[in-house]
């Protein structure tokens, strides 16, 4: 199993470097790369929506209960404590998870098709860089996007937060927005949460690229890496987090 593990970290790390090479022409690679930030970017705004709100709602609505219950925690500390779970966890990786789950099964999947189908071989016969050519637009796209849906994610979050905390009568929406708002948004916290915003986008784009241009086989191997290449991106992307918050957040 170690043996394995060495000898696909070999091969993953040799194709990273065929991929980030400098394209041959600029002209296709920005095509490409339009059309693979419509594709894995826009193409995930709303479930990004859907997921930030309800998020929030839900971290608001436990935080209540938690704190509740002592009566000398102002309410509005309750908006406080959510505004850092969802900057600091929630947002940044909660969401690049399931991304993970629909972006990285796209990208493995029409990768691996592409290799059985012998299209990649294709492109080398032409002499055509293909790691490069077909990698490097999808790691850029979602290295670009996700800081993007990250942003739209925090504020969806506590907008969600404010709403339930509202509704449900937990926190009036006036001490939702004091409490977001107190001490004003740790910008250490933000940058940290983009920081791993974009480690996790390289990792779900690397490691879901992997997984398909090295598939061997016919249609199901193609699925087998697609399921491959969710669970390899999630659980970099948790090994990922401990290091980061362990490097940032303890120095």
């Amino acid at each position: 199993m170690i043996t394995n593990f060495f000898e696909g970290m070999g091969a993953y790390v040799l194709l990273m470097t065929k991929v980030f090479r400098s394209p041959d022409r600029w002209k296709l690679f920005m095509r490409s790369l339009v059309h693979e930030i419509r594709i894995l970017g826009l193409d995930s705004i709303s479930i990004v929506v859907i997921l930030s709100v309800f998020m929030g709602a839900v971290v608001t609505i436990q935080t209540a209960f938690q704190l509740s219950d002592d009566p000398l925690i102002p309410t509005y500390y309750i908006a406080m404590a959510t505004r850092e779970s969802i900057t600091l966890e929630f947002s940044p990786t909660v969401v690049s998870l399931i991304l993970a789950g629909k972006v990285g099964s796209n990208i493995a999947s029409s990768l691996g098709t592409m290799r059985v189908s012998e299209q990649i071989d294709a492109l080398e016969i032409m002499g055509v860089n293909s790691a490069s050519f077909l990698i490097l637009p999808k790691v850029v796209a979602l290295v670009l996007f996700n800081p993007i849906l990250i942003i739209m994610s925090l504020f969806l979050g506590l907008w969600g937060g404010a709403m339930a905390g509202d509704l449900l009568g937990l926190v009036p929406f006036e001490e939702s927005i004091m409490g977001y708002r107190l001490e004003y948004i740790v910008f250490e916290n933000a940058i940290y949460g983009l920081i791993k915003a974009t480690v996790f986008a390289f990792i779900i784009g690397s490691v879901s690229a992997y997984s398909g241009y090295s598939v061997k086989g016919g249609a199901v191997e193609v699925g087998i890496a697609s399921t491959n290449a969710v669970v390899r991106s999630c659980l970099a992307i948790i090994l990922a987090n401990y290091l980061l918050t362990d490097l940032i957040l303890t120095s």
